[in-house]
């Protein structure tokens, strides 16, 4: 099945062709870096990570580029509160995004720039546009005309006559910016310097840019005129992503992106998530609470993307316990390969974990199945990751049943190379998802019991029972126990596992 997308632009799911064959550029609107990630962050993030993984495992060469918003009101007020510099916030909050990403397991952009690295980008784009006739001066300021472009408004489908009717009521005829345009819809594409802000010297005079324009410059400096992806949050349609197509096709004469693709918004028991609500949670609140990282990747797996997705405690709750079913079939095979035969490939692994993203085209033909085929059928239709996850938990409910039989009767009837074949499916799979979990390490055996010191306990209970002392029988079991390790009797005799 061939893979297709919901594009914004057109309104419906169409095929996924790129630019080149076989190669994918990739941009998602990143953060404005004046406060700590919150829970719409991880949202996307997430999202466009899994995306990224996805393409590279059915054999994409991806290009992922990734901004910070490193210059806005918000960064230059709380800079103020704090005493501080623009800088000094954006580098703080910058350096923070990256250890909550961390965390949750996204992987790093190919690149991350930044606004204030993008200037001479910034101001060849907007002199473009004075150019062609698209932006014009007014006192320092320079705006972009909006009526000049006739298709504005084709990715959020609003005309500037419906936007008009209600438009004159919202004006503040005090606002500077009202008497320096030449229509209320046009916006600002530079800003003349005001007094004690961070400036940079323009044809216009000392200024700083507007926020369209630095993604519009960002783009077409890292990626090119036109795109395959260009990503971001629902919210940002209009009228970020508008201005962006306005900018840039004005200029370029192609079309900016090929597919615009949003993720849905994030809900906080039902209700918009908000400070002066109190159910703004950043990233770090959650999982410095106990939240498993890769509980929270996969609650925001089990919603459709582009749908609004309601964070409650039942629903993390939820996500935790299946997290717990994935991570149970995840470590299978460092708890039972050795039994079941398999080949040792180095210290930690019974075979080779085929787990990162990177590695999966090449090990993908090795281990080719159903299971992999309905995966892909299933993300194939506009990524449609609930669907996916329904394979990973089957491979994972079949291990753990597997496991658990091996546990209480030392052996199973299935072959040790169909459990390999699940073990390794379900690694890539739940790879591709972003969903990993952490090889325990050996049991510390310098401080307990040892194999042989377990085995002679066993052999001291199993002459207890014989002789009928089942009170010592049962302190050397609860003594067993206390350590760590569990004891299963049968008719085949004794075994036993650590914990």
């Amino acid at each position: 099945m061939t893979l297709t997308l919901y594009n914004t632009l057109t309104r419906r799911q169409e095929p996924f062709e790129t630019l080149v064959a076989g190669k994918v550029k990739m941009y998602y609107c990143g953060v404005t870096v004046y406060d700590y990630c919150h829970l719409g962050h991880a949202r996307a993030c997430i999202v466009w990570d899994v995306v990224r993984r996805y393409l590279q495992f059915i054999g994409y060469e991806v290009r992922y580029i990734q901004n910070f918003t490193d210059i806005d009101d918000k960064i230059l007020n709380r800079a103020c509160v704090e005493h501080s510099s623009m800088e000094a916030v954006a580098d703080r909050f910058i350096k923070a995004y990256f250890e909550d990403m961390a965390r949750l397991g996204i992987k790093e952009a190919d690149e991350y720039p930044r606004a204030t690295h993008t200037m001479n980008g910034i101001q060849r784009l907007i002199h473009e546009l004075e150019n062609k006739g698209f932006a014009y001066p007014a006192d320092g300021d320079v705006y972009y005309a909006v009526r000049q472009f006739a298709e504005y408004g084709k990715l959020s489908g609003r005309k500037l006559e419906d936007m008009q009717a209600g438009k004159s009521e919202r004006v503040n005829v005090d606002d500077p910016e009202y008497h320096k345009k030449k229509d209320p819809f046009d916006f600002a594409l530079w800003k003349a310097a005001k007094p004690g802000e961070p400036a940079w010297e323009s044809p216009w005079g000392a200024g700083r840019p507007g926020w369209h324009i630095e993604c519009s410059a960002m783009v077409r400096d890292r990626l090119g005129d036109t795109i395959d992806i260009h990503a971001g949050g629902a919210d940002l349609i209009f009228p970020h992503h508008e201005n962006e197509i306005a900018q840039s096709e004005a200029v370029t004469g192609k079309p900016l992106a090929l597919y615009w693709l949003h993720n849905g918004m994030v809900k906080v028991d039902g209700e918009k998530m908000s400070k002066s609500l109190g159910n703004f949670t950043t990233i770090r609140e959650l999982l410095d609470r106990g939240v498993d990282p890769m509980a929270v990747r996969l609650f925001v797996l089990t919603a459709q993307y582009r749908t609004p997705i309601d964070f409650t405690d039942e629903a993390i709750a939820a996500a935790t316990n299946g997290w717990h079913t994935i991570r149970e079939g995840l470590l299978f095979g460092y708890q039972y390969g050795k039994k079941l035969g398999w080949e040792l490939q180095g210290e930690n692994s019974p075979i080779e974990n085929p787990s990162c993203a990177e590695s999966a085209p090449k090990v993908r033909p090795k281990i080719q199945n159903s299971d992999i085929e309905r995966f892909q059928e299933v993300l194939n239709n506009d990524f449609n990751f609930p669907g996916g996850l329904t394979v990973l938990f089957e491979l994972a409910k079949e291990l753990r049943r597997e496991g658990n039989i091996i546990v209480h009767e030392g052996k199973t009837e299935t072959s040790p190379d169909e459990l390999k074949r699940q073990w390794q499916t379900l690694v890539t799979l739940a790879g591709v998802l972003g969903l990993e979990a952490e090889i325990e390490a050996e049991p510390d055996k310098s401080n307990g019991l040892s194999d042989a010191e377990i085995e002679a306990k066993i052999q001291q209970r199993q002459e207890a029972r014989i002789g009928k002392n089942f009170a010592e029988s049962d302190r050397i079991r609860d003594e067993l126990q206390a350590e760590g390790i569990t004891l299963i009797d049968s008719r085949d005799g004794t075994r036993w596992h650590r914990n």
